[in-house]
């Protein structure tokens, strides 16, 4: 389909373009800002006037729940939840039933996604076999099967000397260790941060250093065998400040924060709500506010959903027994612009970490909105206010703790590889 999107404000944080212009697109891809060329007709014109137009979004985290978990989310129905929200790229971590350490499993991740056809999915492969953090899994067969990199998950690999030997391995094969940096002892079964709230409410609490011990160790590994790693869902200031250190020294790490942490604190669980139950926990108001350092000082490079939908069970009964984690591919967006309107970030920035910074971190051409890219946008009303609910959440889950939520500016449509996969009623 030939569609012409007009009249838009076009913003593309790796080409610096913010002006007004028109977006010819053909045959999957951006043939032209500006004026289209001449002989082009649209089958489709996409009335863009007083609407920001800009790359579709790169989710570096979101659990779909297929292959092992469908009673909770299908593929199909957490890529159409990402198209409603201007996401077209989605990376899914290794730790599936079964596990993605196979190339058979990735591929069959794939065919499901190519199947449903509503936005790219992408997978990491497993660090270690079945992720038990023993032997090594078949990386370059993983990568050959389309692995955008390896990880173990939420699964520790405690044994040093085994992670130095998958590191080095990682390495020889041009792969990104994607690391969960968490400390499985000093963790202790936790479910909160561990700080006077956690206290007073009686909850496990989870100390800042079992994030900081596991970041510090993994740092001097990373020293020792130069493999390219990305720190996963940072929660703490103290660990930000480690990363930001390693990277001046030259290091080649990035890091990523999930939009939640970013506007939650320890505060949130108050009332015993299981919607703010996550991992990492929400943590105290000076790490949200470090970790708001680290996205202005491009210590962190991306924003991710960290989206885990989940079933209306998984959230009933005692905070510590509830399964941690947000149903947040809807709130993505609108969370980040809400920090443009904070002042923590300008809006070339904040469409940066959602968009070309975590394209870089898959190595993935995409993030970018210039002519010959893959069309992959996302046309916003930057002045449509909506209230969040969990009934009209399009994911299978709606375990938020945004319901409720006022938010200014909303995707009307999504475009995946040229073609119109979501439109606003």
């Amino acid at each position: 389909m030939r569609i012409l999107i007009k009249g838009g404000r076009v913003i593309d944080p790796k080409t610096q373009f913010d002006a007004v212009a028109d977006v010819a697109i053909a045959n999957g891809k951006i043939i032209s800002l500006g004026k289209a060329p001449a002989g082009f007709e649209a089958d489709k014109v996409i009335e863009a006037n007083d609407h920001w137009v800009f790359p579709g979004i790169v989710d570096l985290c979101a659990r779909l729940r297929e292959p092992g978990f469908e009673y909770k989310a299908t593929i199909a129905s957490e890529t159409a939840a990402a198209a409603s929200a201007g996401i077209t790229t989605l990376c899914s971590p290794p730790d599936t039933v079964p596990v993605i350490d196979n190339a058979t499993v990735l591929e069959m991740i794939y065919h499901r996604a190519e199947r449903a056809n509503n936005a790219r999915v992408v997978s990491i492969g497993a660090l270690t076999a079945k992720l038990e953090g023993k032997n090594l899994s078949e990386m370059l067969a993983l990568k050959n099967a389309g692995a955008v990199g390896v990880s173990n998950a939420f699964k520790p690999v405690k044994s040093s000397l085994v992670m130095r030997r998958a590191m080095e391995y990682a390495s020889s094969h041009d792969l990104t260790v994607f690391l969960y940096a968490e400390d499985p002892w000093l963790r202790a079964g936790g479910c909160a941060h561990e700080g006077a709230i956690s206290t007073r409410m009686g909850l496990t609490g989870i100390p800042e250093i079992a994030e900081t011990i596991a970041v510090a160790r993994d740092l001097a590994l990373i020293e020792r065998t130069g493999v390219r790693a990305h720190f996963c869902r940072l929660s703490t200031a103290k660990a930000e400040r480690l990363i930001a250190r390693a990277q001046h020294d030259g290091l080649p790490v990035t890091a990523d924060v999930s939009a939640h942490q970013l506007h939650l604190s320890d505060m949130d669980i108050g009332d015993f709500n299981a919607d703010c139950n996550v991992r990492p926990p929400l943590r105290a108001l000076r790490d949200r506010d470090g970790l708001r350092r680290g996205l202005r000082e491009k210590t962190i490079s991306a924003i991710c959903s960290d989206h885990q939908p989940h079933d209306i069970d998984a959230k009933i009964g005692p905070f510590n027994n509830t399964e941690p984690g947000i149903s947040a591919l809807e709130t993505l967006l609108p969370l980040t612009m809400r920090l443009v309107r904070d002042n923590v970030l300008s809006l070339n920035e904040a469409i940066a970490k959602l968009t070309i910074e975590p394209a870089k971190i898959l190595g993935l051409p995409l993030g970018t909105i210039e002519a010959g890219a893959i069309a992959d946008v996302c046309v916003y009303d930057p002045e449509k206010y909506w209230v969040l609910s969990k009934e009209a959440m399009v994911s299978a889950g709606n375990n938020t703790p945004f319901s409720g939520w006022e938010f200014e500016g909303k995707v009307v449509h999504t475009l995946y590889a040229g073609q119109s996969v979501y439109s606003a009623k």
